[in-house]
C-alpha cells in the first residue's frame, strides 16, 4: 500500500472556516460521490488543523490530506480519470494555494509506539 500525505494551504482571501467548509463539505463528498474516481482509492483522511496559531503546527497550513492506494499505479489512475480534470482539479484551484502544497507519497511506515503494545520496560 502507498499513502499521498498533502499539506493543505488555503488558497489567498479564504478564511479557515471558508476553507473548512469547502474542503470537508464539498471537496471530500465530490471524489467519494465519483464513482470512476472513488473506485481507486482504498482510504481517504481530511485532518483538519486542531487549532489556530503557531502552537499546531506551521503557519497558513490549514490540514492534511491523506490517501491510502493500493499500489503507485492506482494513485496515478486516479488523477488520470478524466472526472479528476473535469471536476477536482478545478475544485482545488479554487480551494488550495497550489503554489504552496507540499505532498509526499509513502509506503508502509516503520511503526516504533503502537497504542496496542506494552511499552518497552513496562514489565507487561
Amino acid at each position: 500500500m502507498v499513502q499521498l500525505f498533502a499539506f493543505l494551504t488555503r488558497r489567498s482571501g479564504t478564511t479557515h472556516e471558508e476553507f473548512l467548509d469547502h474542503w470537508l463539505n464539498r471537496h471530500g463528498p465530490l471524489i467519494a460521490s465519483t464513482p470512476e474516481l472513488a473506485r481507486h482509492i482504498r482510504r481517504y483522511e481530511q485532518h483538519p488543523r486542531a487549532e489556530a496559531g503557531s502552537m499546531s503546527g506551521t503557519e497558513d497550513c490549514d490540514g492534511v490530506t491523506v490517501q491510502h492506494f493500493d499500489k503507485m499505479d492506482d494513485m496515478w489512475a486516479f488523477t488520470a480519470e478524466p472526472a479528476y480534470a473535469e471536476l477536482v482539479a478545478p475544485d482545488e484551484a479554487a480551494l488550495l494555494d497550489l503554489k504552496r502544497l507540499v505532498w509526499v507519497i509513502t509506503g508502509e511506515p516503520t511503526v516504533v509506539i503502537d497504542d496496542r503494545a506494552p511499552a518497552p520496560g513496562d514489565g507487561a
